[in-house]
């Protein structure tokens, strides 16, 4: 049970109203977690706002939708692992074996292999990535807009797995368990 409160969209705050329904617009319906990160306005607009904007980037959805799996089992957040595992396979057309292999960082592309890896050093390692780590992902060709939209990728799904794991937010996508609590 969710330990901060899932407003539906009427008992939502008003200004979050117009941002709710531009979600539910956009994905035809309104997951728990806009719900709950709706009790604040500015940190919903600051949310849907990034996620708008990198997915304008030059990263491509499955690449994104890796990402946020392979963050998401490294903080053991269930709720995002299932609405990336369900947003992987039905709107990124993502292959259950990709998906699966994502969780841990892996992938049969060389190229997003090393991005995944990359991905998780900056979350290990907190941002302080090494030289080496920073050279694998250029060698795998990265450049320097795709290396900053992996950190901000990262930094996202971190926002969404620590905003989860706190409230504990009822799963509202088939469901889907962390390997290891985190």
């Amino acid at each position: 049970m969710s330990r901060i409160s899932i407003p539906t969209v009427e008992q939502s705050v008003e200004a979050s109203k117009p941002l709710l329904a531009a979600v539910q617009k956009s994905l035809g319906v309104t997951p728990n977690l806009m719900k709950v990160v709706g009790h604040s306005p500015a940190a919903l607009e600051g949310y849907l706002s990034l996620n708008g904007a990198v997915g304008k980037g030059k990263l491509t959805a499955q690449l994104r939708e890796r990402i946020a799996l392979a963050i998401a089992e490294f903080n053991g957040c269930d709720y995002c692992l299932s609405a990336h595992d369900y947003l992987g396979a039905n709107v990124a057309k993502l292959s259950r074996s990709e998906l699966d292999a994502a969780r841990d960082g892996h992938s049969e592309d060389a190229q997003v292999e090393a991005a995944l890896h990359f991905a998780l050093q900056v979350a290990k390692a907190r941002g302080r990535v090494s030289d080496a780590d920073l050279a694998a992902v250029r060698l795998a060709g990265f450049d320097e807009a795709s290396i900053v939209e992996i950190v901000v990728n990262v930094a996202l799904n971190v926002l969404t797995n620590y905003v989860n794991n706190v409230a504990h937010t009822d799963i509202d996508f088939p469901q889907v368990s962390a390997k290891l609590a985190a």
